[in-house]
């Protein structure tokens, strides 16, 4: 298993590169019974993450450690991961990054991604904080918590929690989408990300991804289908400034993210013209 040694190397390299692909010695030939293997490595992660974090050692850097051996467990399997746009998060400062949502892998992977080059907090639901193990790991590290029960609170919630930690240097990470999904609904993208840039007097900085690797379960959504021939991309974009009332880095942020669904031929569901 990963190391923190590794991990640390691992971070250095995406620092250096700006950009990460799985390196062919890192990619195994996907074995039968893939769905199996993944979910039971996938939990002892969480599970050791847990035990540090009820012992209140759970750093920085045991939360990279966690999340690079996620990487490595989607390697291990036959998938295929590809990062490009580190050099925006290095060249930034704090800033909201904006993201589609399409499966619980980007939570586990993400952090990963981004501490080599700040500390980041994530829009979550307030549920996920008692969830057995899980809810462990997130009350140990920073996040802001919505109920999705009451827009207007949920707002304020975020405006002011969020500022607070952008102005701590870290960055705030959100999905604007209601729920994690393979098809990407314009029309559903809320701004609510940009409204937090807007406030705190910082940029945003968009992120396109691809993680169907793992797919969305139709009983139990965090358990679905595993499909290593899906490739796992993550592409962040250019920092963009937010003005006057953000519509236009709204639209900048959708356009990225369609410019890659589009070239990913991930569906996108129309938007409907009221009349």
């Amino acid at each position: 298993m990963l190391t923190l040694k590794d991990s640390q190397a691992l971070a250095e390299r995406f620092r250096r590169e700006g950009e990460y692909r799985s390196p062919p010695d890192t990619v195994r030939r996907w074995r039968g019974l893939a769905r199996i293997r993944y979910y039971t490595r996938l939990m002892a992660i969480y599970m050791a993450s847990a035990r540090i974090a009820r012992r209140g050692e759970y750093t920085l850097e045991q939360y990279a450690l966690a999340s690079h051996r996620i990487l490595r467990l989607v390697e291990s399997l036959g998938g295929v991961i590809e990062v490009k746009g580190f050099a925006h998060l290095a060249s930034a400062g704090p800033a909201v990054i904006i993201s589609n949502h399409m499966s619980s892998l980007e939570t586990g992977m993400l952090p990963g991604l981004i501490l080599p080059f700040r500390d980041v907090a994530f829009v979550i639901k307030t549920s996920l904080l008692t969830y057995p193990i899980f809810g462990q790991i997130m009350r140990s590290v920073k996040s802001v918590a919505v109920t999705r029960d009451n827009p207007r609170e949920d707002l304020r919630q975020v405006l002011e929690q969020g500022t607070r930690l952008l102005e701590q240097g870290v960055n705030v990470a959100i999905f604007p989408q209601a729920t994690r999904s393979v098809e990407f609904d314009p029309g559903g993208f809320n701004s609510l990300g940009v409204k937090l840039a807007a406030r705190a007097g910082v940029p945003v900085i968009p992120l396109a991804l691809k993680t169907n690797f793992q797919e969305n379960g139709t009983r139990m959504k965090d358990f679905g289908r595993i499909d290593p021939r899906e490739v796992t991309r993550f592409y962040f974009g250019a920092p963009i400034a937010v003005e006057k009332t953000g519509r236009a880095a709204q639209e900048q942020v959708v356009a990225h993210i369609l410019s890659y669904l589009r070239e990913w031929r991930i569906p996108i569901k129309p938007v409907e013209v009221k009349t």
